[in-house]
């Protein structure tokens, strides 16, 4: 028989009880909508989450979860979202050893600093001793193109298999 201890740490049956969150930064609904389709996905896969706007979310509570899925959107020349800024600014002194993330973001490619806001949000979770589960996934343009829900839902194909 195995025990609920065995289960916590088995590899595979590890996120059975995690406690995940989507936290996203968007401005003009492309990151929201990302962000929306995971967690529809999530659920659609029984798999528990909070999905969380970051202009309403204390940043206190982020230690209150296992699994962070981080989105936010990239502007003028790679700059974060701002509600995103201001909790990075609130949990500096954190130390996230034992946080998993993975980060996902919307941007134009017309820019030298195309989805930069993911690679900002990469940095500051792995200096803060966060484990990065799987690859990133970067958006050009407006995610309800045809081509980016394939690649949104081939990067959710990869991320549940990371959560399975």
């Amino acid at each position: 028989m195995v025990n609920r201890t065995d289960l916590y740490m088995c590899d595979k049956c590890y996120n059975l009880n995690m406690k995940t969150l989507i936290l996203y930064g968007s401005l003009t609904g492309n990151t929201q909508f990302v962000a929306e389709e995971i967690s529809q996905d999530l659920k659609k896969n029984k798999i528990e989450h909070d999905l969380i706007n970051a202009s309403e979310f204390s940043p206190q509570k982020i230690k209150d979860y296992d699994m962070l899925i981080l989105g936010s959107s990239t502007w003028d020349n790679g700059h974060l979202q701002y509600d995103f800024e201001e909790i990075f600014q609130e949990i500096q002194d954190i130390d996230f050893t034992d946080k998993k993330f993975v980060a996902f973001g919307c941007g134009d490619s017309s820019y030298e600093e195309f989805c930069e806001a993911v690679n900002i949000i990469e940095k500051f979770w792995e200096t803060k001793g966060a484990n990065k589960i799987g690859e990133s996934l970067k958006i050009d343009s407006f995610p309800q193109m045809e081509s980016n829900k394939v690649l949104i839902k081939d990067w959710l194909t990869e991320l549940k298999n990371k959560l399975a």
